[in-house]
């Protein structure tokens, strides 16, 4: 099974992925894919995270970062965090995943609005084309919070 075949897995661009959870298989085909950099937002508690997932992407000489996001309380060191894990891989090609693309598409479309000049609405529409924030009201009020404390248009 390829990496594209993750759940949830969403090409941004040349250079940036994201996805929900990757089989052991899907990992150790990173390096194979072109894969450079890994970031990873699901907590190594959570029943679905792949407990040696860190020495398969580590073992192909992959640069991984590890923030765990609690999916109950998202933070904004959480987020302060991805954006520099963002900064620190950009010029490679980077894959960032957690369970189901839920808490990475939220931080990957505020990273966008702030950073890339995505418009808010591209931001929401990224984000909603995977889940609904507002269904998990502490990710509804962190994302609104977020782009609205960044001058984000409704």
């Amino acid at each position: 099974m390829s990496v594209e075949q993750a759940y949830n897995f969403r090409p941004i661009d040349e250079a940036v992925a994201t996805s929900g959870l990757l089989s052991e298989e899907q990992l150790a085909e990173l390096a194979a894919s072109g894969y450079e950099a890994v970031i990873n937002l699901l907590p190594k508690e959570s029943e679905y995270a792949i407990k040696s997932e860190e020495e398969i992407v580590v073992g192909q000489g992959i640069d991984y970062r590890y923030i765990p996001v609690d999916f109950a309380n998202p933070a904004e060191q959480d987020y302060s965090a991805f954006v520099q894990a963002m900064k620190s891989c950009q010029g490679r090609k980077v894959l960032i995943h957690c369970a189901a693309n839920y808490r990475v598409s939220a931080f990957y479309a505020m990273y966008a609005y702030e950073h890339l000049g995505w418009p808010a609405s591209r931001a929401r529409e990224h984000i909603e084309s995977i889940w609904r924030p507002d269904e998990h009201p502490p990710w509804g009020r962190f994302v609104a919070r977020v782009l609205s404390a960044r001058g984000a248009e409704s």
